[in-house]
């Protein structure tokens, strides 16, 4: 456990400097409409994510996690598959994982959108 603890916070400072550059540049769709774009909080996301800061992550952008779980879940059914000695095939889901995918974007666009305009309620500027 202590190990592991170690990992996340090495691999969350690894990742706060390799992204320290980008994060200093504005995002340009915001820059000109005042809206987040799609993807706004992204890099941030993963950021946090590699901090084990999960909820963090979640906030910044959803899809961060909902790929994290998509390809764990992929991943054990694989591993089910492989040790059962059943159908080897995998990936079988993913027509649905893109779906759902696209589907986390457009919300996340929409909600912190909204919350901005209707609310002044905003999501990125805390951190």
């Amino acid at each position: 456990m202590v190990g592991s603890r170690y990992f996340w916070r090495e691999a969350g400072f690894l990742a706060e400097q390799l992204l320290k550059e980008r994060l200093s540049m504005p995002c340009p769709f915001y820059k000109f409409t005042g809206l987040y774009c799609p993807g706004c909080g992204g890099t941030r996301a993963v950021k946090f994510f590699l901090q084990g800061r999960l909820l963090t992550s979640f906030r910044f952008h959803p899809l961060v996690l909902y790929g994290v779980l998509a390809f764990g879940a992929e991943f054990l059914l694989f591993l089910t598959r492989q040790i059962t000695g059943k159908d080897k095939t995998y990936w079988r889901y993913e027509k649905e994982l893109a779906y759902g995918a696209v589907a986390v974007v457009i919300v996340n666009f929409f909600v912190k959108n909204s919350l901005l305009i209707g609310w002044g309620i905003d999501l990125l500027k805390d951190f």
